[in-house]
């Protein structure tokens, strides 16, 4: 097999490679220079199987890097997102073996960015912080790492957000008002203690 025509596609940096006369595969210019592509080298099929295999790497890399690029993201994030794009297992290892050692994915760091966001945007609670974290794919290790640091101004936190939302139930029965303000908290991710703590102080 021989390659008998090099065109540069338009609006991007990939080339068009010929074999034969007629089209092969389209490829990045990285790659032509790499492996010395050009008009009338001779090639068989070992060769062409390998430069497929490095140019879907490297496209499953791209794509990771567009991903990782809007916000931080998990690794399981980043998995999912390359299974969705309907990469095979062995290029997705390879994006995140490349995101990893060049700490674009770095799981601990994100849930350490997740909690600060977290508490301070929405106010969560520890219960639903581990189950976010969970879902995003974070290891029990790094969660309760995370977790741990954040834990002495959870009681502090869930009562700051039980006094902005008392006021809304001012008008229900007292009854009424352990059931709506403790199932808020709940919702918020605050454990039965805490929450059990600030009825009682609130309420009562």
């Amino acid at each position: 097999m021989k390659i008998t025509d090099i065109s540069p596609q338009k609006k991007n940096d990939r080339v068009n490679i010929y074999i034969d006369h007629k089209f092969a595969f389209g490829l990045s210019l990285e790659l032509k220079y790499n492996y010395d592509l050009k008009i009338g080298k001779e090639i068989d099929k070992n060769f062409i199987d390998d430069i497929l295999k490095e140019e879907e790497g490297k496209k499953a890399i791209n794509d990771s890097l567009n991903f990782l690029s809007y916000r931080q993201r998990s690794e399981k994030e980043v998995k999912d997102k390359l299974k969705q794009k309907g990469y095979e297992k062995d290029y997705i290892e390879v994006a995140i073996s490349f995101c990893k050692k060049h700490n674009y994915i770095d799981d601990e760091a994100f849930a350490v960015s997740f909690v600060k966001d977290k508490i301070n945007l929405n106010k969560l609670g520890s219960y639903r912080l581990k189950r976010e974290l969970m879902l995003k794919g974070i290891s029990d290790d790094i969660i309760n790492n995370v977790l741990t640091e954040n834990e002495e101004d959870e009681y502090e936190r869930a009562l700051k957000v039980a006094n902005k939302k008392y006021p809304t139930y001012k008008n229900d029965e007292k009854d009424k008002i352990y059931r709506k303000l403790g199932g808020f908290l709940q919702r918020k991710g605050y454990s039965f203690d805490i929450v059990n703590r600030i009825l009682k102080e609130l309420i009562n």
